[in-house]
Formats: structure tokens, sequence, C-alpha cells
């Protein structure tokens, strides 16, 4: 997976003010615009560097290549509109498989954690590898905020009857009226017990 990764020399991940950055959301923006400090995680999506771009204009944290279509469907697709269902079929199984199921996998954990900005260099913004990638992954997105709480539902039915928060309350030791005012408990019958008898009996005139 090293080998698909590859960073520039600005790619160092940029920490994002607090609240700058929300989880679960996948961004799109061409190369050819300005970086934002509200792309969050900014990674290029192309197999091919865009044309005229410095690296460090880019600045990008992680060129993912091996995650762009293969050479063979990108020179088939020509990105001519009439081709773009066929191709956006073709690529999505390209995503299943290795590589680019793992890599999209783990932009997929990112993304979970904070804002992921695909980067592409194509000029047509609605017919590009970028939107088909978006589109699968918030469609993993949601399958695993819809798994979340099943999850925890089935972690908590394994948990033994004594530590199963939903079924289990525990219950305050009960504490008789004389105990809760810090004096003796007065034995059965109300018998004054020995000491304080003697406490009595001894007491100053």
């Amino acid at each position: 997976m090293a080998s698909a990764r590859q960073a520039t020399a600005t790619g160092r991940g940029r920490a994002a003010p607090a609240g700058g950055t929300t989880a679960g959301a996948v961004r799109l923006k061409r190369a050819y615009e300005p970086p934002e400090t509200a792309d969050g995680y900014r990674v290029l999506v192309d197999r091919l560097w865009p044309r005229g771009v410095r690296k460090d204009a880019l600045a990008i944290d992680a060129w993912l290549k091996e995650l762009g279509p293969s050479d063979e469907l990108r020179r088939w697709f020509g990105h001519e509109a009439s081709r773009w269902e066929e191709f956006a079929s073709r690529y999505r199984d390209e995503l299943r498989r290795q590589p680019a199921a793992g890599l999209a996998d783990e932009l997929v954990a990112r993304a979970r954690r904070g804002t992921v900005t695909l980067v592409y260099g194509a000029k047509d913004e609605l017919h590009n590898q970028a939107v088909v990638l978006r589109d699968v992954m918030e469609q993993r997105l949601r399958r695993l905020r819809a798994r979340a709480p099943a999850a925890r539902s089935a972690a908590e039915a394994a948990l033994p009857p004594s530590r199963r928060r939903a079924s289990v309350t525990r219950r305050p030791a009960a504490t008789s009226p004389a105990g809760r005012g810090g004096g003796a408990t007065p034995r059965a019958g109300g018998a004054e017990s020995p000491a304080r008898r003697a406490g009595s009996r001894t007491r100053p005139r």
C-alpha cells in the first residue's frame, strides 16, 4: 500500500482549527482551485499529475494513484458525457478490487474522523472519477453509521448478566433510621445495650 501512496513535500497532515472539520464529510475540489484549511485531508485521486500545477501549490497530504481508474478505462471514457453511466459502473467494479478497495477503506476511516477532500484535475466537475469515488465513500459511511447501534447492542448482550447496564442496576444497601443518624442500632425488642446501661449509671451528678 505504501507504493501506492506518494506524499508531496507539503504532504504533512495539516491540523484544522477546532470545529473546522466535520466527521463523515467528503468534499471534491479541482487541482486548480486554491487549498483551504476547511479541506481537511487533501488527497489527489488522479493517476496522472495535473498539468501545470506545482507540487507545493497543490498542497496535498497524499497522492493515491491506484485509486484512479485504470489507464484502459480512462482512455476509453475520454470524459465523454455519453459514456458516463458505463464509466461509473466499470469504475465502481475497479474500486471493489485491490489495491483500490483497501485505499478507499483507508479514506473512509479518515472521513469518519474529519473532512476528506478528493482532488482531481478534470475540467468537467460533474463527470469524473472523484464524483464516483465520493459516492462510494458516502455509501460506506452510511452503512457504518447504521451498523454502529447494532454493534453496541451485540457487545452489551455478550457481557455477563452482572455487567449488563440495561438489565442490572446496583441498589444501595438498606440502612436503618438509627444507622443514618450515626447511633447504635437497637437490639430486637428495644432492649438497651449493656454499654449504654453502664454509661447511664456513671453520669455526673
